[in-house]
């Protein structure tokens, strides 16, 4: 897993930190209250482990960005670690709760992230997955001046995009690139990871979504 991050964290965290703060309550909603320990994978530069933490959970960050680690170490006190979110340097049954913010675009390998936090998290654990909705954005979608979205062939297309000739020059897309993950095999990923998913929903701008969230549990 390559940390595309890293040369771009500073940035990053300035362009990301306003979606983090309209972001964050949705996120508590669907945790709700808890207790124990909850692993944010692909924690980034913090931006949401305050918000995990506001529910009853002691938290622990991981990422593979060295960048956007040490930013996250500025901003909180939770432990943060290193490491590779598709082989986890955790035992089995370690978390009572395990968080994937926006990183479904981040990672080349979603499925196998999800059977590895399945693998981490105790039975009857939860799972948060909150990222883009991947119907209504990734390389097929272009934004159109007047708000609206043109949709084109490439939404079959699955894995790396290094760039689509409609994404801003200089954007988050523009200088990492993206995964894309169809609707189908998000969804299945979680089937084949053997979580229960317990709700999906779509959040976001109206009337097109912008957000996908699914709870899973163990």
């Amino acid at each position: 897993m390559t940390a595309r991050y890293d040369g771009h964290a500073e940035w990053y965290d300035d362009f990301n930190a306003p979606f983090a703060a309209d972001n964050a309550a949705a996120i508590v909603d669907h945790l709700g209250a808890g207790k124990g320990l909850c692993l944010d994978v692909g924690c980034g530069t913090g931006l949401y482990l305050d918000a995990i933490r506001s529910t009853g959970r002691t938290v622990i960050g991981l990422d593979r960005s060295t960048d956007q680690l040490h930013i996250a170490r500025r901003r909180d006190r939770a432990p943060l670690l290193q490491g590779d979110a598709t082989a986890l340097p955790f035992a089995a049954n370690s978390f009572d709760t395990v968080t994937t913010l926006w990183i479904s675009t981040d990672i080349s390998d979603f499925g196998r992230l999800l059977k590895e936090a399945a693998r981490v998290l105790r039975p009857g654990g939860l799972l948060l997955f909150q990222g883009v909705h991947p119907c209504f954005n990734g390389p097929h979608i272009e934004r159109l001046p007047e708000g609206e979205l043109l949709i084109h062939h490439t939404y079959r297309i699955t894995g790396w995009h290094r760039r689509a000739p409609w994404w801003p020059e200089g954007g988050v897309r523009d200088r990492v690139g993206m995964s894309h993950v169809p609707l189908a095999d998000l969804i299945n990923a979680f089937i084949d990871a053997e979580l229960n998913v317990e709700r999906v929903s779509e959040l976001g701008e109206r009337p097109i979504p912008s957000v996908l969230a699914v709870t899973a549990t163990a």
